[in-house]
């Protein structure tokens, strides 16, 4: 819009148009924070804690601060990890302790799940069967050792079974939590729309316990590989414990780091594994992811 103001004795031609000034107060538009690419990349960011403190590690053992026999240099652990690798006796080992983790997962997410959704379904099934988990799993599974090893023996019985009890305990507490924790107003809605008991249980119940079990998933894994540690104390011959065993008899600081580590990196990849089935389960769940 342009206002025209004619002095009197002008003429119409010698009259110029005004222009309206540009509004001072435009927005701009608005970029989210969350949204905005930061200039290092994340990877690179998440890789400088622990680069830095290998490299902190290294010149501590190289100007003599951490002696050898304390603890040896990154250089000396990586040198001895590749002969383990090369002579063949850490992957044997990490085999062996895959397939117990494995096993002892297995049973443990069967036992605790299926006592979850007795316990978390059913009143009957809480009154019977919870005030004895809740006993259980109050008592150091590390302290069932004697009894399982007068109980199975000492071969690859007790050792399975030490892992499958501290799996269970976690995973059944975050299922039932889980399941006690659906909205009742969602059971109220799935009533009203006609279904059934069981279709409750499947389209409502079991969806709404899923994060829960997840999360106790991901519990239950790092329980397992601290229950194979002391698992494989057990007249072990073979796996990652027994080579820690090895190691420790002969004072050698090298190869127990290198257990360690693979025992971190191991869980490590099973961590990721669940966040992978996490994210492709739970599609359906808007959730935070940090700014």
């Amino acid at each position: 819009m342009s206002i025209s103001h004619a002095p009197p004795g002008s003429s119409e031609a010698d009259i110029s148009p005004i222009s309206a000034p540009e509004n001072p107060l435009a927005l701009a538009p608005i970029v989210p924070r969350s949204s905005r690419r930061a200039r290092v990349p994340r990877w690179l960011r998440r890789t400088t804690g622990p680069v830095l403190l290998l490299l902190l590690w290294q010149l501590l053992s190289a100007t003599g601060v951490l002696a050898s026999d304390v603890l040896a240099s990154p250089g000396r652990i990586a040198q001895v990890a590749g002969d383990l690798v090369s002579d063949g006796s850490l992957p044997s080992a990490m085999g062996t302790s895959l397939q117990r983790v494995a096993a002892g997962l297995l049973l443990g997410t069967v036992i605790g799940t299926g006592l979850a959704l007795v316990s978390g379904l059913f009143r009957i099934g809480e009154d019977l069967v919870d005030a004895p988990v809740q006993m259980l799993r109050t008592v150091p599974f590390v302290g069932l050792i004697p009894l399982f090893i007068i109980w199975f023996g000492i071969g690859e019985t007790p050792k399975i079974a030490i892992i499958t009890l501290g799996v269970t305990f976690p995973l059944y507490l975050n299922v039932y939590a889980g399941i006690r924790g659906v909205d009742a107003q969602l059971i109220e809605a799935g009533e009203s729309l006609g279904l059934s008991r069981w279709g409750l249980v499947r389209h409502v119940v079991l969806p709404g316990a899923l994060p829960g079990a997840m999360t106790g998933l991901r519990y239950s894994l790092g329980v397992a590989w601290l229950a194979l540690v002391f698992a494989e104390q057990i007249n072990a011959d073979s796996g990652i414990g027994f080579l820690m065993v090895q190691a420790r008899d002969f004072l050698r600081t090298d190869v127990i780091v290198v257990c360690l580590i693979v025992y971190a990196f191991l869980g490590l990849l099973a961590d990721f594994v669940v966040r992978t089935l996490e994210r492709l389960l739970l599609q359906w769940r808007p959730t935070f992811t940090g700014r």
